[in-house]
């Protein structure tokens, strides 16, 4: 593939075989950034319903045994990708800028690096904090105080055990409607006790989603961008600055972020309440986040239309079908109205502790594919199929004018309460040469 046949958008005709090498710089790192905020939005599927069936504080706990068994994890991971391994202030903050714990724009973070071992980051705009400020202070310092606390820590110790994150100011805001929202200082204590990482940490690092190998990108001809994130920290950074393989890796590993959080969900849910609550409370956030995240897609990549086409596009490229090492999807149209998602063999189905998503997908209908297929048509819906040799799993989609309607999700209705459901992102820089 040459650059003059890379795709601006996904408007055209489906290509079965397309692969986010397919794809210009541009509209990776715009998609990028899609994928950042669909990971960070899975906790307003999934969290709101732990309140509501066990309390505030199961809500809290919970999410900080998520991010605490997530975020290091992941973290190292990138910076194994992009070769920006360190323990410096420097690689923590190379980190969140590519975390889905900070989401570009949405979260709005912005950094000086004073010193390898002391910096500062605030945030411009802080998409959480709109999102509950509404509900009253309470819910702002379980947010900015009991929560961010432990798991900031966590992964400011990916990097240096003895690596700190300490508030300079922080919500509830005073005076009202400060900016920037809040400010805090990254430093190394050599004086400190190394962090104490959570238990959990441990478990998700077995799954075969931590460990997954990456397909490695196929140099496309596209010039211009990094290669890796090897050089200075640069507190101006967009996703635009790498290059096209380089930008290829980091989606896929977003994947991965995406996958460890959903499994640091349930397991934590697990542990704290039991199996069937944990498999309930995955399967409606996978419902609620595949959702909202395909009916962003629909914008981002300019898929036009209710067909199937536009469908079989939204799942070829949904996030939470990333990386493909992880989780083998293809996607083919079969007719008119139908097309076949066919699971090959994965990791993904190898999991030996069922935490993940994909650990309640089998041969029966499952409301998260049904929940992306419907949200492009109403009319349409996932039917399992007998898989062709070799396969996993199939279902075939199938519009059909007299079914019922689609009907969103709980989940999908609470993740919507966030702004970051329709936030706008902006264009702050081109591809970098």
């Amino acid at each position: 593939m040459t650059t003059s046949t890379l795709r601006r958008n996904y408007s055209g005709p489906f290509d079965p075989e397309l692969t986010l090498g397919s794809f210009s710089r541009q509209v990776l790192a715009e998609l990028g950034r899609e994928y950042l905020l669909s990971g960070h939005l899975q906790d307003r599927a999934g969290l709101p319903l732990v309140m509501m069936r066990f309390g505030e504080d199961a809500m809290t706990a919970i999410s900080i045994d998520e991010w605490m068994a997530a975020s290091p994890i992941y973290s190292e991971r990138m910076q194994r990708a992009l070769r920006f391994e360190g323990n410096d202030v420097g690689t923590v903050f190379k980190n969140l800028q590519f975390d889905i714990g900070a989401p570009h724009q949405f979260m709005d973070f912005q950094f000086l690096l004073h010193r390898p071992e002391y910096g500062e980051f605030w945030l411009a705009h802080c998409g959480a904090l709109m999102d509950v400020e509404p509900f009253g202070e309470e819910r702002v310092r379980t947010m900015c105080h009991d929560i961010e606390d432990p798991t900031f820590d966590a992964t400011a110790a990916a990097a240096h055990p003895c690596m700190k994150v300490r508030p300079i100011h922080r919500p509830p805001r005073s005076p009202e409607h400060r900016m920037p929202h809040c400010r805090w200082r990254v430093f190394i204590d050599d004086e400190g006790v190394a962090y104490e990482q959570h238990a959990n940490l441990a478990i998700n690092r077995r799954s075969k989603a931590a460990s997954v190998v990456l397909t490695k990108a196929v140099a496309n001809g596209e010039p211009g961008g990094w290669a890796d994130y090897s050089g200075t920290f640069d507190p101006g950074f967009q996703l635009e600055d790498l290059s096209h393989d380089a930008l290829v890796t980091v989606l896929q590993e977003i994947g991965v972020q995406i996958h460890l959080l959903a499994h640091a969900f349930n397991l934590s849910i697990e542990q704290r309440f039991g199996t069937e609550d944990a498999d309930d409370l995955s399967a409606q956030q996978w419902d609620g986040i595949a959702a909202l995240t395909a009916e962003r897609l629909l914008t981002a990549l300019a898929i036009e239309g209710d067909g199937i086409e536009s469908i079989a596009k939204v799942f070829q490229m949904h996030p939470c079908f990333q990386p493909r090492a992880y989780i083998d999807l293809h996607v083919e149209i079969t007719g008119d109205s139908s097309a076949r998602l066919t699971f090959g063999p994965s990791p993904a189905f190898e999991e030996t502790e069922a935490h993940s998503w994909f650990a309640g997908l089998g041969k029966a209908p499952h409301p998260a594919l049904d929940a992306i297929a419907g949200t492009v048509n109403p009319k349409a819906q996932c039917v399992p199929a007998s898989p062709r040799s070799g396969a996993r799993l199939a279902f075939d989609v199938l519009i059909d004018p007299a079914a019922d309607a689609y009907e969103p999700s709980q989940a999908l209705a609470l993740a919507k309460v966030s702004k970051g459901a329709t936030f706008l992102f902006e264009p702050r820089r081109l591809p970098r040469a």
